[in-house]
């Protein structure tokens, strides 16, 4: 039986839990397996420890990365060496420098090797997200050269971080459970089901996000009064899981021009800002509306665009090559900076209803390539290779 550690530790918000809450059934399901997993004080709570996987808590926390790094480096090694872990798993995109056993990392941010990215962040004067960022891709970077195997959830991602690094990269797809997202059957929240209540006949588009630049949120804003000039027969509404306020979203992006463009643009009334979205009600939203929408210049796996397809959405989203690796001939795809044929292409879904159906039904065809259950199949068999491999 191979014992794993995991160190999900910098898993705190976003996408980190929602991976740890994926993948951890599927390792207490396995008898093949023993797994040791560090979380941080905010998701400890979440889990108990079942017979083949146990909990460890990182103690405290910091904003700054070069704290958590540091932190990371002088305490995961003995908390490695004392679990007698085969392998360690680094799933934060950060490596130990010096890790005890064979390391496998998990590297999952496209922000870290975009220039676009960059740009974008310097045109917003916004620099302490390009400083922070860039420090973070240095230490990313280094992680990479530094694990014995270096695993990325697309293939797309994993040709990127080869071209950045030099560094052969495994890709794994990261899963999708279909009867865990949609089996909780909750009553929605007052306020969430009067926003998603039908009130007029309306086109509905769904962008699932918190705001952030390189999700490129202007070229969706940009497309609606477009879209609205070849849609007359009915009202277009755009369904967002963020708010364009200060301080209404997690991290430190500002959304004070995003809002300003709405104004100008005149397309307010078309928004429905539903905020932060419980996870697992978030596939009530999806059902809620028409159109999946994704104009991001950057991505490393798109969870979103999975999520839509196996609720039967129609996809339009940037011709990104991840989109295009995930969502195959599932989707219709646009420029990410042409807001003229976004709204050409979501005008042709919502003019043709043979479109529009094959698209779902393709969709919810390629939704079942998405497996958790692979996924982790798939790690543990590249950290029992490297194990095997291991000098006595």
């Amino acid at each position: 039986m191979i014992h794993l550690f995991f160190d999900a530790s910098a898993a705190s918000s976003g996408s980190g839990p929602t991976y740890v809450r994926n993948v951890v059934p599927h390792l207490a399901a396995r008898t093949d397996v023993r797994a040791t997993i560090l979380v941080s004080s905010v998701l400890r709570q979440d889990f108990q420890d079942t017979a083949n996987v146990s909990f460890l808590e990182l103690p405290g926390d910091s904003a700054w990365a070069a704290v958590r790094f540091a932190r990371a480096q002088c305490v995961i090694p003995g908390l490695v060496r004392r679990s007698r872990a085969d392998v360690l798993i680094s799933a934060g995109n950060l490596a130990l420098l010096r890790s005890p056993v064979p390391q496998i990392l998990l590297s999952g941010n496209a922000l870290y090797t975009s220039e676009r990215f960059f740009q974008d962040v310097l045109e917003r004067r916004h620099y302490g997200v390009w400083l922070d960022t860039r420090f973070k891709a240095a230490l990313a970077k280094r992680s990479v050269r530094t694990a014995q195997r270096t695993i990325a959830p697309s293939w797309s991602f994993a040709t990127e971080l080869e071209r950045w690094t030099g560094v052969s990269t495994l890709a794994v797809h990261h899963g999708f459970d279909r009867d865990v997202f949609f089996r909780d059957s909750t009553v929605m929240p007052d306020e969430l089901r009067f926003q998603l209540d039908r009130k007029t006949d309306e086109l509905r588009l769904l962008f699932v996000s918190h705001y952030n630049y390189y999700r490129n949120f202007e070229t969706l804003f940009r497309a609606l009064p477009l879209l609205k000039a070849r849609i007359t027969d009915r009202e277009v509404k755009v369904f967002l899981t963020c708010r364009l306020q200060p301080g209404a979203n997690p991290g430190s992006y500002r959304p004070d021009a995003a809002a300003a463009l709405v104004q100008r643009l005149g397309v307010a009334a078309n928004l429905v800002e539903l905020g932060s979205v419980p996870y697992h009600l978030v596939h009530k939203v999806y059902q809620a509306c028409d159109v999946y929408v994704s104009p991001a210049y950057v991505e490393t796996f798109a969870h979103p665009l999975v999520e839509a397809m196996a609720a039967g959405l129609p996809v339009v989203a940037s011709d990104l090559s991840v989109h295009q690796e995930i969502c195959g001939d599932a989707a219709l795809y646009f420029p990410f900076s042409a807001p003229e044929v976004l709204a050409a292409q979501v005008a042709a879904v919502a003019s043709n209803r043979d479109l529009a159906t094959q698209l779902s039904s393709r969709g919810l065809q390629r939704s079942k390539d998405f497996s958790w259950e692979k996924h982790v199949s798939q790690i543990i068999k590249v950290a029992t290779e490297l194990a095997l491999h291991v000098p006595a």
